[in-house]
């Protein structure tokens, strides 16, 4: 008796021990979590190593020697994306940021999207790509002006392939970035930036871009093919392939698209006049050849711009700037609208361009003569400038008809 009692004492303790001995096999998935946590901190120590022992700046090589033209003495500098080259001028910027994310989305109701995350996408965009007209004093070499005669000739080979105007507002953001990027630039280097600058454009927005001997045959023999090439590369590096900035004309347009929308799914098909928007665009144009253009954000040009041809109260409406955000670009742009009213701006026909698409075609007109007027009327011109003459190398193209 004492056997079997034994033994069934043996089967009623033995799930008891099991019991017992659960606490253990539970244990198991810890220390297995135990060791994976300790992994994916020691992975992380790695990592945050190879990040500290990573170098501030990287100074890559100077100009390709076998660029036409004076070469200059300057570096490409690559910095990492905590540190900027434009952060020293931040100090000199006059955004206005004031009401940035506060105002609500002018935007209506999209029906492929939320109105508010897409207006506040386009306003982070924005902020992103910073531009700051104090670049001049990174070049001992360049005056003012130069920039004003390059752009002008850009717009003057805008018209003659009959790019869009939002190539040639990509163009100039990508030359005035890239200057940022740069010290003690050569003025015989200007064309070859301004024209790659094209070059990269035409790239990103036309639908049948130019090939490069178009670029290559405005220059009358400036910049070679290769030059271009080179350069493209170095430009590239240098903005870190950051290339789509919400231009002018981009927030020009959006202006008038939400003052002039009425039927909310046809949101991405034009509703605004053709003869308004070159108007307002002429105005643009002459303005952004100044340099102190630079002193404002895109969206508070473009802005300011209608304002002059609208109202405050529209402007709010397609905007979402109150009065305070553009009044000083609106005084500042006083001269510039009273100079670009005297000049008609009017519908040009384009072969092979869309009646309904005239009005994106880039077109020129005398713009510097209408800038000196304006400079005229503010203040006297500064002494050392140099006149349109005696800048040197800035070819003007030839006219479409001797084209081949």
């Amino acid at each position: 008796m004492s056997r079997r009692s034994s033994r069934l004492q043996a089967k009623q303790q033995q799930p008891l021990s099991c019991q017992e001995e659960s606490p253990q096999e539970l244990q198991a998935p810890e220390h297995l979590q135990t060791r994976k946590r300790r992994t994916a901190e020691e992975i992380k120590k790695r990592e945050d190593g190879k990040i500290a022992k990573k170098h501030q700046y990287e100074i890559k090589s100077c100009w390709p020697p076998t660029i036409t033209g004076g070469i200059s003495p300057c570096i490409i500098i690559e910095t990492p994306h905590k540190e900027s080259v434009t952060s020293d001028f931040s100090r000199f910027k006059k955004y206005r940021f004031r009401n940035l994310f506060i105002n609500p989305s002018p935007l209506p109701e999209l029906n492929w999207g939320n109105s508010k995350d897409v207006w506040l996408n386009i306003l982070k965009k924005e902020n992103r790509y910073a531009h700051c007209k104090h670049f001049t004093s990174l070049h001992s070499s360049l005056q003012p002006h130069m920039r004003s005669i390059l752009l002008d000739w850009l717009l003057e080979v805008c018209e003659v392939y009959a790019l869009h105007r939002e190539t040639f507002y990509l163009a100039q953001d990508f030359f005035d970035r890239f200057m940022l990027t740069q010290k003690n630039i050569n003025k015989s280097m200007l064309q070859l930036i301004g024209i790659t600058s094209l070059f990269i454009a035409s790239k990103l927005e036309e639908i049948y871009a130019p090939k490069i001997q178009e670029f290559a045959y405005v220059t009358d023999g400036a910049c070679s093919e290769d030059d271009i090439v080179r350069m493209e590369l170095i430009m590239l590096k240098a903005l870190k392939w950051e290339l789509c900035p919400v231009t002018v004309v981009s927030w020009l347009n959006l202006y008038l698209q939400v003052d002039a929308l009425k039927d909310v799914p046809k949101v991405l098909l034009p509703q605004y006049s053709q003869e308004k928007f070159i108007q307002i665009a002429q105005l643009l144009d002459l303005c952004i050849l100044d340099v102190n253009s630079l002193d404002f954000q895109y969206r508070t040009l473009a802005a300011a711009a209608l304002c002059h041809y609208t109202s405050a109260e529209v402007v709010k409406k397609a905007s979402g700037l109150d009065w305070e955000s553009i009044s000083e670009c609106v005084e500042w742009m006083v001269p510039f609208v009273s100079v670009a009213k005297k000049v008609p701006a009017k519908l040009k026909n384009f072969k092979k361009v869309a009646a309904e698409d005239r009005h994106n075609i880039q077109t020129h007109t005398n713009y510097l003569d209408m800038l000196e007027e304006v400079n005229s009327g503010v203040a006297s011109t500064a002494p050392g400038q140099l006149s349109p003459v005696s800048t040197g190398g800035i070819i003007t193209p030839p006219k479409s008809t001797e084209k081949k």
